[in-house]
């Protein structure tokens, strides 16, 4: 049984990361090479600025650094068929968005309706008891009330007056 030393494994280790790292490519981004106006020499990702003179730049990326240009008139008859579909489509989702407009439309009418509706319900119900406390008022029964003390006071003719005037705004208010 052999062993290996422990420096040997180390060495061959170095070895192993020394050909992964030369099996690497120089440089990861394009690299752009050009003579700037002052005669000094520029290295960037980036092409150089422009108005630089064709003859300044020494060095170009091997990969392109931009999509290629099409003249539109070499677009324009491929994107022909594509306009049928595209038009389609697009009065489908029209048509969609005008359902769901209509849609939100009947339901917003729905809660005012039903708004409306509870509210006649309660100016009813408001009527009905204000009419029926009318009656009581006329009719010179005996109405005792609680004042801030806390203590029950019988309502005497001026306090009968003033009750059947609010009552009257109430009714005026609820009774339509």
């Amino acid at each position: 049984m052999s062993t290996l030393h422990p420096i040997s494994s180390r060495v061959a280790l170095s070895v192993l990361a020394a050909l992964c790292l030369y099996s690497l490519p120089a440089s990861a981004a394009p690299q752009w090479k050009w003579r700037d106006a002052s005669g000094s020499i520029q290295y960037s990702d980036r092409p150089p600025p422009a108005g630089t003179p064709e003859q300044a730049i020494l060095a170009r990326p091997a990969v392109p650094t931009s999509r290629p240009v099409v003249k539109a008139a070499e677009v324009a008859p491929a994107a022909a068929p594509v306009a049928p579909a595209a038009s389609a489509a697009a009065t489908k989702a029209d048509s969609e968005l005008e359902a769901r407009r209509r849609k939100a439309e009947e339901e917003k009418k729905a809660q005012v309706k039903a708004e409306e509706e509870k509210q006649a319900k309660v100016r009813a119900e408001n009527c009905q008891r204000a009419t029926a406390y009318m009656k009581s008022l006329q009719d010179g029964i005996r109405i005792a009330r609680t004042n801030a003390a806390g203590e029950r006071e019988i309502l005497d003719d001026a306090g009968r007056a003033e009750e059947m005037r609010r009552t009257q705004e109430v009714m005026a208010g609820n009774c339509r």
